[in-house]
């Protein structure tokens, strides 16, 4: 009967610890009364930052015969350039390189900062500080950037012929066609949200219920699972991109 009795309130006691796990709280930053999402910028910028020291640490001190850190961020340029040559094919990949470039190692870094950095230690008065790809405004806005840029590409490169592709290979596809750029950045922007949320919110509850152990698996798996998921953005900018300037 004790033993009974306490697995019971082992197990209410987990219940009760699960009801108050809550994953993507904010805290909010006013300038200028302007409200922010406090930890999408803060984070957001420990990003850019370190993006920023790894380039100039890899470009500061070039040699012909490339080491240390020159050595790694030109691996990480040519993973990113096989990213949009197998998207945009050789002749058309240039131009485009930067921005698939930008959007991947973003999301790539936004990613990791929320599966590696422990936020959670920093307590706050309100809400919480986590990947800035945990929220929803972050998603659909890279999402409305890749959309833009796409159509850029293709309007850029064909002109007002670029419109012709509504109405092929026939006129009765029109509205299809036109529901189609809407579908695009809406599956861009909910799968990389719904990706990170989720692994964000298996390790809360796994570390509530097994805090020793068992969560390390699986923040390996959401370490992984960020990196592809920075890697599918990517590549399917880079397809939108190759299918607006098809044919030109």
């Amino acid at each position: 009967m004790n033993t009974l009795q306490s697995t019971s309130l082992i197990n209410f006691n987990s219940l009760f610890f699960l009801s108050d796990i809550e994953v993507g709280k904010h805290f909010y930053l006013e300038l200028n009364g302007i409200t922010f999402h406090g930890q999408v910028l803060v984070v957001s910028s420990i990003v850019v930052l370190i993006v920023f020291i790894f380039s100039f640490l890899g470009t500061s001190n070039k040699n012909i015969i490339p080491n240390g850190w020159q050595n790694f961020m030109e691996s990480v340029v040519e993973f990113i350039k096989d990213i949009a040559v197998n998207q945009l094919g050789e002749s058309a990949y240039r131009p485009w390189l930067p921005f698939i470039g930008t959007i991947f190692l973003f999301v790539f870094g936004c990613n990791w900062a929320g599966a590696v950095i422990p936020w959670k230690l920093i307590k706050l008065s309100e809400g919480e500080f986590a990947a800035p790809t945990n929220d929803i405004n972050t998603t659909v806005a890279l999402a409305l950037l890749t959309s833009f840029t796409y159509f850029y590409a293709g309007f850029s490169t064909k002109g007002f012929g670029y419109f012709k592709r509504y109405i092929e290979p026939t006129p009765i596809l029109l509205p299809i066609n036109i529901l189609e750029d809407f579908t695009k950045p809406l599956s861009l922007s909910f799968r990389l949200f719904g990706n990170v949320l989720a692994d964000e919110l298996t390790v809360s509850v796994l570390t509530v219920l097994v805090p020793l152990f068992i969560p390390l698996p699986v923040m390996l798996l959401g370490v992984f699972a960020s990196s592809v998921q920075a890697l599918i953005f990517s590549t399917l900018a880079g397809a939108y991109i190759a299918e607006s300037v098809e044919g030109h």
